[in-house]
């Protein structure tokens, strides 16, 4: 197995065995169109909608490669993280979230993920985060956090730090019930 990169830029393996791959989302047709491209890379790729699916996968099998939605119709995507690295401490995983916040992207990488994707991410992002080298550095941001983000940043991780308990992340925050609730409801700001 080669890691080979053509002219063109595309980049995949070569060799008589393919690398394994597992994806888990809940999005149908997201699943299906990365499956397809990563298999143009050359990755065998097996697919799981729900976190059920995907330990049950995790136990049956030992995945090279791992790409997981943190947030899943019946449950929380690191649950699969987390077993795939108590089975396979090498296997390289990449979570995936369209509710990305500080807290959740060091819970994910404590538990043994090497990157934090926000969705939309594309297949060439996911698999330039699943090739990187662990000594390689992100580069510094372009558009830093405004303090509006940093703020939603901060009441996110409190929140999380709560176990997604409304009342006691206000208590905590000095913020009223009802506005935290407001915060919670609307898209993160950019």
């Amino acid at each position: 197995m080669e890691l080979i990169m053509e002219k063109s830029g595309a980049v995949g393996f070569t060799g008589d065995e393919q690398p394994h791959l597992l994806l888990v989302d809940d999005d149908r047709p997201f699943l299906h169109r990365l499956a397809r491209a990563m298999e143009t890379r050359g990755f065998s790729v097996s697919t799981a909608e729900t976190v059920r699916e995907g330990l049950d996968y995790v136990k049956q099998s030992n995945p090279d490669y791992c790409v997981v939605d943190m947030r899943l119709e019946d449950g929380n995507g690191l649950e699969v993280v987390s077993l795939l690295q108590e089975k396979e401490a090498d296997a390289r995983v990449v979570v995936l979230t369209g509710y990305g916040n500080i807290a959740s992207a060091v819970t994910a990488v404590k538990l043994g993920a090497i990157d934090y994707l926000a969705k939309p991410a594309d297949a060439d992002d996911i698999f330039a985060a699943l090739m990187q080298s662990p000594e390689d550095k992100a580069d510094p941001p372009e558009n830093p956090m405004s303090a509006d983000r940093v703020r939603w940043e901060h009441i996110q991780r409190v929140y999380e730090l709560c176990d997604r308990n409304v009342s006691e992340t206000a208590r905590r925050l000095s913020m009223h019930r009802r506005t935290l609730q407001r915060i919670l409801a609307k898209r993160a700001p950019r």
